[in-house]
């Protein structure tokens, strides 16, 4: 055996010793394999050069109240993309945060069209009978997703209609729906004499 193969064959048998005084050591320590943990839903969407994630905003309730839960898409989504997400209801991950939907399942879909700064939900329901916390649901998604215009969710108007019927229009107040109020326009003060 030649010096060379001889120092190659030593190495190799320190090599092979020390990995089981390491597997032993480790052994001893409690350290166990495991297997692959289920962390939540796997990463989507490829990010372009110099572009932000694309993100959507969805509604879902936590035992303290209605909460957004951002979910990662390759671009960003109009209000029927969101709305559709939606109505499938939460993912494993946000069901293992505790959130839940009470949106119910309709009969048909629905469908959102959007103007500047305003949503349609047309419902294949009668729209006074979505209850206040899906209401709740609905405006605020539709409100958050990628409406015309360029207007902050809470300034997006959300009218629900259906059989006829409409509901709103309603604006997301944080994590809540409300109606949409115009202020009244006061009426100008009469000037009395020497005013003015």
């Amino acid at each position: 055996m030649t010096a060379r193969r001889l120092t190659a064959h030593r190495t190799t048998a320190r090599l092979v010793a020390l990995a089981g005084v390491l597997t032993t050591a480790l052994a001893g320590c409690g350290i166990e394999p495991t297997d692959v943990i289920d962390a939540g839903e796997p990463a989507s969407g490829v990010r372009g050069p110099g572009k932000p994630p694309a993100d959507v905003q969805l509604f879902f309730y936590g035992p303290d109240g209605l909460h957004s839960a951002t979910r990662r898409t390759k671009e960003p989504l109009e209000p029927q993309g969101a709305l559709d997400l939606l109505t499938q209801g939460p993912n494993h991950a946000e069901r293992m945060r505790g959130l839940s939907s009470v949106v119910p399942k309709f009969p048909a879909p629905l469908t959102a069209s959007t103007g500047q700064g305003r949503v349609t939900i047309t419902l294949p329901v009668n729209a006074k009978l979505v209850d206040p916390a899906s209401l709740n649901q609905l405006v605020c998604t539709a409100a958050n997703a990628r409406v015309p215009g360029g207007k902050p969710p809470g300034l997006v108007m959300v009218t629900l209609v259906g059989e006829g019927v409409q509901v709103g229009p309603m604006v997301c107040g944080g994590n809540n729906a409300f109606p949409f109020v115009q202020p009244t326009p006061r009426p100008a003060e009469s000037l009395g004499p020497g005013d003015g």
